[in-house]
């Protein structure tokens, strides 16, 4: 990138669509993320699975202080050399301490987790959509199904009318 300029290369997002789909998302919060050189290289790749990620809120006095992202797998990078760190490595998301408590709250009721939901760079800097999810049961993921295929449905009948 020249001195000055803009980064016009398309940044990647990565989104857990298993998480829209295993829970009812409320709430959202876009946080920042604490990541390591090498690791910063590998999300810019796209070498990141948030499938099985989960976020926990430290309490330190009785009272959350701070998020952390636990499960996320970054996957190492490979010209990085000796500096090398475990791929699902706990790391810490960079909120204000009002969302933190009011996160951490919203978790206290039973079934409600917080989940991460994209990783994406805004301004240079990795960023973390979490929300707050509502673990759904068996039946309402059919419902879900049921709903996506019908609406595949009424898309493909559309467009062999319009054609």
């Amino acid at each position: 990138m020249a001195k000055g300029g803009k980064h016009t290369e398309q940044e990647k997002v990565m989104e857990n669509r298993r998480a829209r789909f295993d829970y009812l998302i409320g709430e959202t919060l876009e946080c920042g993320i604490v990541l390591h050189g090498p690791e910063v290289k590998s999300v810019r790749a796209g070498q990141v699975s948030l499938n099985e990620g989960f976020v926990r809120a430290e309490l330190l006095d009785g009272e959350p202080r701070e998020l952390y992202l636990h499960n996320v797998n970054i996957a190492e990078y490979g010209p990085a050399g000796t500096q090398k760190d475990k791929p699902t490595r706990t790391r810490k998301l960079l909120a204000n301490k009002k969302e933190i408590v009011r996160l951490w709250k919203a978790t206290q009721i039973k079934g409600n987790t917080i989940v991460p939901l994209k990783m994406y760079f805004k301004n240079g800097y990795a960023k973390c959509l979490i929300g707050v999810g509502t673990g759904k049961k068996e039946h309402d993921k059919r419902q879900t199904i049921r709903e996506r295929e019908s609406k595949r449905e009424i898309q493909r009948a559309v467009s062999k009318r319009v054609n």
